[in-house]
């Protein structure tokens, strides 16, 4: 069956305007870096506007989201470029950290994303991803530089799979994992971005591939090239939130973002 291009939806159905991709793109770069879930403020921040955004078919969302990944995988890429060598020489290593996401979201990306995807999923994902990294953030320095066990990076892979869930960050969730592990904050920090690289870059290459393969309509491609550009730009210059090694703010903020969340979207309106 022949794939129709994605086409620009009427104003009553939503609309994403240049300003608003702008806005969502440098969104993207910090939200990137840090343990906070790129995906879920990309699901929460339109709807708590109020923006027409918020309306738009789900698979023009999905490739507006791809458009905004690859901007920041991209600059990722380049500013990581160390840690991306250090994953390729450990083949198998690399395998376990990131094999469970892979397979996941080959087999079930596409039911999680319909099921998981409502503002008010993202909301309790952030919430109880908050709850989780700041648990593990007032653990007591662990064992330092140590190399995981193999189990260890397998468990860091497992644990990178939730992240499918948008507001459960990929980031949040191995760095998680790690330190529940035993390792340092520095530590956890390396072994997060190691596992999360080859995925970052798999992704955001199959993406861009069925999104060439679909088409998209003239009067969506300012915007995305747009979004793109913003997200590249301001994961560059996010990057010194790549040195934050404790989260306890960050894990406030998530909670704080979640609960606010939910009280705008599920209580009623006086």
């Amino acid at each position: 069956m022949a794939l129709h291009p994605l086409t620009a939806p009427s104003q009553r159905r939503g609309r994403l305007s240049v300003r608003q991709a702008v806005v969502l793109g440098l969104i993207q770069g910090p939200t990137e870096v840090l343990p906070v879930s790129s995906s879920g403020h990309l699901v929460l921040v339109p709807a708590l506007l109020d923006w027409p955004y918020a309306h738009l078919p789900a698979d023009v969302r999905k490739a507006f989201e791809v458009a905004l990944h690859t901007g920041a995988g991209l600059a990722l890429l380049w500013l990581l470029r160390k840690d991306a060598i250090e994953a390729a020489r450990d083949p198998l290593g690399t395998a376990l950290l990131t094999a469970p996401a892979a397979a996941i979201a080959l087999g079930l990306e596409d039911k999680i994303e319909q099921k998981a995807s409502h503002p008010s999923v993202a909301a309790r994902a952030q919430i109880a991803a908050g709850v989780a990294l700041a648990a593990a953030d007032y653990r007591k320095r662990g064992k330092g530089s140590d190399p995981l066990r193999r189990s260890g990076e397998l468990v860091v892979g497992l644990a990178q799979a939730a992240a499918l869930v948008p507001g459960v960050s990929r980031n949040g969730a191995t760095l998680t994992a790690a330190r529940a592990l035993g390792l340092d904050p520095e530590s956890a920090a390396r072994i997060s971005w190691r596992a999360g690289l080859p995925i970052i870059g798999g992704a955001t290459l199959l993406k861009l591939v069925r999104l060439h393969q679909r088409g998209l309509d003239p009067d969506l491609r300012r915007a995305f090239a747009a979004g793109a550009a913003a997200a590249f730009a301001s994961t560059l210059i996010a990057s010194p939130l790549l040195r934050v090694r404790r989260h306890r703010a960050t894990a406030a903020y998530r909670i704080a973002l979640g609960a606010c969340a939910l009280h705008r979207l599920e209580w009623p309106r006086g």
